[in-house]
């Protein structure tokens, strides 16, 4: 077994075992037990008791946090020439069309969400076994296919992120850097929360939260109360 590091051990004394900790406990304790020397992101596990391979049982969604990601999210926005002027000044990074579709086809996905028109969908659709993978893939339920590209843009840039249950039943979403106040993170988790506990699947039986957790870039988790929650 590898032997822990000094800062490892100073970490793992901080988080009592066997503890549930409050949201806000849980906030200011994951920027306490970072310990990278640059701006780690703050990561929210939410465990459901749902199963995935049900259509009817998927959970999915969007969420604007409060006080954004922290981070500097890539867009790129396919759209006719008539709507280029909007998506340029509400901020997106990359905006065109053609020329964009044939460097993806040729593999760049140096993006990170890609907002597009309905008319232009049948030419993305041809995209999907490079940007399916990656996420990458516009979607009308996340906002992303859309006649409001510049609401669309800012809505991105402000910190609205779309997030799914993966095949184990758990959502994992970055909600901030482990330089916000412990305040703004402990919002942003609440509303991605809250925003979950309301897209409960109505077949879904049993208890629907069973575990959340807050975790920093190489942290370990620190486990939240659900009680004091839900």
């Amino acid at each position: 077994m590898a032997k822990l590091t000094k800062n490892q051990k100073k970490v793992a004394g901080m988080i009592e075992p066997s503890k549930l900790y409050t949201l806000s406990e849980a906030a200011h304790l994951v920027k306490e037990v970072t310990t990278t020397k640059f701006d780690a992101s703050v990561d929210i596990d939410i465990r459901l008791g749902v199963d995935p391979r049900k259509a009817n049982q998927m959970v999915r969604g969007v969420v604007s946090l409060p006080n954004g990601t922290g981070k500097q999210t890539r867009v790129l926005v396919l759209c006719t020439p008539d709507k280029e002027a909007e998506a340029k000044e509400a901020g997106a990074d990359y905006v065109g069309l053609d020329e964009y579709i044939e460097k993806i086809k040729g593999g760049w996905t140096d993006i990170d969400v890609i907002i597009t028109m309905p008319s232009i969908m049948a030419k993305v659709g041809a995209l999907g076994r490079v940007l399916g993978p990656r996420g990458l893939m516009p979607n009308p339920k996340s906002g992303t296919v859309t006649m409001e590209i510049g609401t669309a843009v800012k809505e991105v840039k402000q910190g609205k992120i779309d997030f799914k249950v993966d095949k184990y039943g758990i959502i994992h979403a970055g909600i901030g850097k482990v330089s916000f106040d412990a305040e703004k993170i402990s919002e942003n988790a609440q509303e991605m929360i809250n925003t979950v506990l309301k897209l409960k699947p109505s077949s879904a039986k049993g208890t629907y939260v069973k575990s959340i957790s807050l975790s920093s870039t190489m942290s370990p988790g620190i486990p939240v109360d659900v009680k004091t929650i839900a």
